[in-house]
């Protein structure tokens, strides 16, 4: 362990709450798909901080349009208008297809909030009496006490109970068992169309189908967690927009400001309408420094068309690691949509299988103790994707075969 990092290591445990298991590197640059640590050591990014650097590190665009708003105006709260807000809020809506409201917060996990309470808010005044959220198993909608409730892991729920009422957690793509949780109590239906948190699991195209028509029929809200999968992780700006549905109501944060702290949620039709002044609000959602460098970032995204490059190397990404899987007998499965990948090992060794791949250069994540994710920038290329191969081959013949 390096003397830099050593002092950082003493200093975290001495000053911050162990709510993490940190790896052993301490990371001081980055440049596209690559990371360097205290010692000028290169890694290969395959996590993107969690899904949110989707332009990949340090992109000129961003900086540029960062610093430069910084240098004029940073906050003024959202008493007052500011530039890049609501020029923001039209371009994403444009993504989604037009005729959207943003609500501009700070975290997927004030996304879901925020969400929750118009779903609610909602519920009063088109259902009465329906305030229920059903959700789905293995999901993960943000850590705050009302979305960890609507999040289906009982593991991550335990020690933080009583939990808020009136959420309902039902298998993914059974439909029968959301066509049972949907009653009259239910004012929104929540999904994920790939369960990042909970081991990059997909929902298929008909669940989604289905969802959507379960929901027109019980007069309910359908909400799309997109904060993992938008902005072109899996190929399409967001997601659902492969099956041809149109949820009401759509979460956002992660890549939208290419690592920057910025979420939100957006709604339409009568979704749209509910919430009035005073209903929500937050004090640093939609600055304009953060705002900038998100415009900048979704269109530098539109014009390095990395959503097409997301869907190709993603495709090749599940090609190799297939190919490990026959050669090595180590994976079980392999899943994903287009640079959001999981793979499920026969043995409990994730975990040891991630620290040894940091240790050859390569940032891997480890969801439990036999999953592990693949969320690279979107900037990867075949030969990141044939490094990784090669050294996962060698890792998993010394830790990973059974």
């Amino acid at each position: 362990m390096t003397s830099r990092l050593q002092t950082e290591v003493v200093l975290d445990s001495e000053s911050i709450l162990p709510t993490y298991a940190r790896k052993p590197v301490l990371f001081v640059r980055g440049d596209g798909m690559r990371l360097y640590d205290d010692e000028g050591r290169e890694y290969l990014d395959f996590v993107s901080g969690i899904g949110a650097v989707n332009l990949g590190h340090a992109h000129p665009a961003v900086t540029a349009a960062l610093s430069q708003q910084a240098a004029k105006l940073v906050h003024v709260s959202n008493l007052f208008y500011v530039e890049h807000r609501a020029e923001l809020a039209h371009e994403v809506s444009e993504l989604l297809g037009g005729g959207w409201k943003m609500f501009f917060a700070n975290s997927r996990a004030e996304a879901a909030e925020g969400a929750i309470k118009l779903a609610r808010r909602w519920g009063a005044e088109h259902k009465p009496g329906a305030f229920k959220v059903v959700t789905l198993e293995r999901s993960f909608h943000g850590r705050t006490l009302a979305a960890l409730a609507a999040t289906g892991q009982p593991s991550k729920q335990e020690a933080f109970r009583p939990l808020p009422e009136g959420f309902v957690h039902v298998p993914a793509n059974d439909v029968a068992a959301l066509e049972a949780a949907v009653d009259e109590q239910v004012a929104a239906v929540m999904v994920e169309v790939v369960q990042g948190e909970g081991g990059v699991w997909p929902l298929t195209g008909e669940y989604l189908s289905a969802a959507r028509r379960i929901c027109d029929e019980a007069g309910a809200l359908l909400i799309i967690d997109e904060v993992q999968t938008g902005f072109y992780r899996t190929g399409p700006a967001f997601a659902h927009q492969a099956f041809g549905i149109v949820p009401d109501v759509v979460m956002v944060a992660k890549a939208l400001g290419n690592g920057l702290p910025i979420g939100g949620f957006l709604a339409r039709g009568s979704a749209a309408e509910v919430l009035q002044p005073g209903d929500h609000g937050s004090t640093f959602g939609g600055g304009p420094a953060v705002c900038a460098a998100a415009r900048a970032t979704i269109a530098e995204l539109a014009r390095l068309r990395l959503g097409e490059n997301a869907s190709q190397m993603g495709s090749y990404l599940v090609r190799r690691l297939s190919e490990l899987a026959d050669a090595t007998g180590a994976i079980s499965d392999v899943r994903g949509s287009g640079l959001m990948v999981g793979v499920t090992l026969h043995r409990p060794s994730a975990g040891t299988i991630a620290e040894a791949a940091l240790t050859q250069g390569l940032v891997i994540n480890n969801i439990g103790a036999n999953i592990l994710r693949f969320l690279p920038p979107l900037v990867c290329g075949k030969p990141e994707i044939d490094t990784l191969s090669s050294a996962l081959d060698d890792i998993l013949a010394e830790v990973g075969t059974p």
